[in-house]
């Protein structure tokens, strides 16, 4: 089992092209852009997210928001900080389907101890879904 990351190293993805972590390449994410608590980046829906009625499974919805969330939230933390999620919540809006959805997550609020932070998700220039997340902050 590998050591669990800090915060700003997360953010090396985007600003020295690191390596990202497995989750990211196993759901096929790609975050573009994290800056002063703000995150973007592209999720490529394939068939293997597709379920029983022909559209993405609800968990990797749901999985795309917190990935880009947690860039979001290592944007806001210092050198040493890290995270971790106390809950998530989904609003689905319509089914995401086959093709690329677009994943912007914010931080709303943040304390010393933990932070709001939210995700917006859009295919084809609707949104698709909206995700909510408390974040305790280590």
């Amino acid at each position: 089992m590998g050591e669990p990351s800090k915060g700003n190293e997360l953010l090396q993805v985007i600003t020295e092209g690191k390596q990202p972590p497995n989750c990211d390449l196993t759901l096929q994410i790609e975050a573009n852009y994290a800056q002063d608590g703000i995150a973007r980046g592209v999720w490529k829906v394939d068939e293997k997210f597709i379920n029983g009625i022909g559209v993405a499974m609800g968990g990797f919805v749901t999985s795309a928001a917190d990935i880009m969330m947690a860039y979001a939230i290592s944007s806001k933390l210092s050198i040493g900080q890290s995270f971790a999620s106390i809950d998530l919540h989904t609003t689905f809006h319509r089914p995401v389907r086959l093709g690329d959805v677009q994943v912007e997550a914010k931080v709303d609020r943040i304390g010393k101890k933990t932070a709001y932070v939210l995700a917006d998700l859009f295919q084809n220039d609707k949104k698709v879904a909206s995700v909510v997340s408390s974040v305790l902050i280590l």
